[in-house]
């Protein structure tokens, strides 16, 4: 069942406009459609850049001794990301993604630095809970002694 504004509006839509108006909001209205899909691929573009540098920023820290290289490694990072900065091709930046995406996997650490008590740590579930039956007497030597 169709209400009556959906079949009225685009009527009036085409009332009155000749074929060059028409084609006009045709076309707006796809650079309306297109420029979202843009805007979309910029950002989960960026957001792919934005974690490929925290990766890669917290693997240099692996890779360095001392925090003094650490500073180095970092800057000549960032200044790797920066040189492409101006690069506006969606096609060419998706490009360079994945290029950078493979050269982080393959110069990755083989034996990354965790935080002790964070999983895969040395210290996560060292003292695991007791298995049920078992109980923790806390008081010892007053347990029925009161």
């Amino acid at each position: 069942m169709y209400h009556f504004t959906s079949i009225i509006l685009p009527l009036s839509n085409c009332l009155g406009k000749t074929e060059k108006e028409k084609e006009k909001q045709r076309k707006r209205e796809m650079s309306i459609t297109s420029s979202a899909a843009y805007l979309a691929r910029r950002a989960a573009q960026k957001e792919r850049v934005r974690i490929l540098y925290r990766r890669a920023l917290k693997d240099t820290l692996n890779w360095a001794v001392h925090r003094h290289l650490f500073y180095d490694d970092a800057s000549n990072l960032r200044d790797r990301f920066e040189q492409n900065k101006h690069v506006e091709d969606l096609d060419t930046i998706d490009r360079m993604i994945a290029d950078a995406e493979a050269s982080y996997n393959k110069w990755r650490h083989p034996d990354p630095y965790i935080v002790p008590w964070a999983p895969g740590g040395s210290k996560f579930t060292r003292n695991p809970v007791p298995p049920q039956g078992i109980e923790i007497v806390y008081d010892f030597g007053r347990e029925n002694n009161d």
